[in-house]
């Protein structure tokens, strides 16, 4: 691993983003199948250098890559994932199997969790979902289609049966989501954004690629 985990202050707030291998054929792959899968993947490598280097440089949290396969913890991806910022592996299962696992394993102190298909998350995003973690049990970002692009977790009480039957890339998935946590955890939400998953998501956003290409240059 390229990086390890600052297990020397634990309680301090840590962005785990999870992230694939940036390679034809395993990232973006409903993309790909619109645009073609080398297209797809030029614009994986340039939206998620670009949405690191934005949210990995501020010292108000530590950044940690969740990456998929964990093979990819050992190969040299530091063009797109900056060596100095710890890589864990998501593991196995659905979504909710990892996203679950993160939150188990990671050190006590309050946590977010992104994807890296929201090339409009920004520092005071962040920030805020911290904020709002201060007063509440629970953060959500959500997104147009009915899932979301952020959920944060204060981490003081135990959610067991969190993203247990969750509808995963439906129009159910964060309605699902909230069901599965307990009646009295307090929910904050931050402001609705697009996710690039398809064809269409970066037509109706011609911007996001020149944007992610002049910030990783």
């Amino acid at each position: 691993m390229r990086g390890m985990l600052n297990n020397g202050q634990p309680w301090r707030p840590r962005l785990v983003m999870m992230v694939k291998a940036p390679k034809a054929g395993r990232a973006k792959t409903r993309l790909a199948r619109d645009i073609g899968k080398a297209r797809a993947a030029g614009f994986y490598r340039h939206a998620t250098a670009a949405l690191v280097n934005r949210l990995g440089t501020d010292r108000r949290w530590e950044m940690v890559l969740a990456v998929d396969p964990v093979s990819a913890l050992y190969q040299d991806w530091t063009s797109v994932w900056p060596a100095h910022i710890a890589r864990v592996a998501q593991g196995g299962g659905d979504l909710g199997d990892r996203m679950g696992r993160l939150f188990q394993d990671m050190p006590p102190g309050p946590m977010v969790i992104i994807g890296s298909d929201s090339p409009h998350v920004s520092t005071d995003l962040i920030a805020e979902a911290f904020a709002r973690l201060r007063g509440n049990d629970v953060v959500v970002g959500p997104a147009p289609d009915g899932g979301y692009w952020l959920i944060g977790l204060r981490r003081a009480r135990h959610a067991s049966q969190l993203f247990d039957n969750v509808r995963w890339s439906t129009e159910y998935t964060l309605a699902d989501t909230l069901a599965t946590l307990p009646e009295n955890f307090s929910v904050a939400q931050l402001p609705v954004l697009a996710d690039i998953d398809e064809g269409e998501d970066l037509a109706a956003n011609p911007d996001v690629l020149i944007r992610s290409q002049s910030a990783r240059l």
